[in-house]
């Protein structure tokens, strides 16, 4: 498994906790955030990650920004692409499970790292349940 992580000025600290995290767990890591907290415009590193998991050169996704909007409304107009906005655990197991996400966004400046490692954590072990979720998620695209 590989991830692909992007992030913002704001998310910047918590990347690299995340990588370490990810790392630790023996998961390669694709850095397309930036490592500096200098104001940047947070699309620059949210399209290499969508193109990375739309192509499947990544299992996944984490964008990190200040309140994730930004973020998962740049990623989400990739075809192939389910990135959900979480703040707690339960919300990623939802969009694991119902959405089937394949990029998670974090809100930096509303979550506590260590909630955002849990979350990934979540994230990486909830498995999409199918059946019904999967007839709604192939209407998404019927725009």
């Amino acid at each position: 498994m590989n991830i692909s992580i992007g992030n913002d000025h704001a998310g910047t600290t918590y990347k690299f906790r995340i990588i370490e995290f990810l790392k630790s767990k023996h998961i390669d890591v694709i850095n397309h955030g930036t490592d500096t907290d200098a104001s940047v415009d947070y699309p620059d590193f949210v399209h290499p990650v969508a193109k990375d998991v739309e192509s499947h050169k990544s299992t996944y996704g984490i964008l990190i920004c200040g309140s994730a909007n930004g973020v998962a409304m740049t990623a989400n107009k990739y075809s192939n692409i389910r990135a959900g906005i979480c703040w707690t655990k339960e919300i990623v197991t939802l969009i694991r499970q119902h959405n089937n996400a394949n990029i998670l966004c974090i809100p930096a400046r509303f979550t506590a790292i260590e909630q955002a490692l849990e979350m990934v954590e979540t994230f990486l072990n909830t498995e999409f349940e199918g059946g019904r979720h999967q007839n709604r998620i192939n209407k998404i695209t019927n725009c």
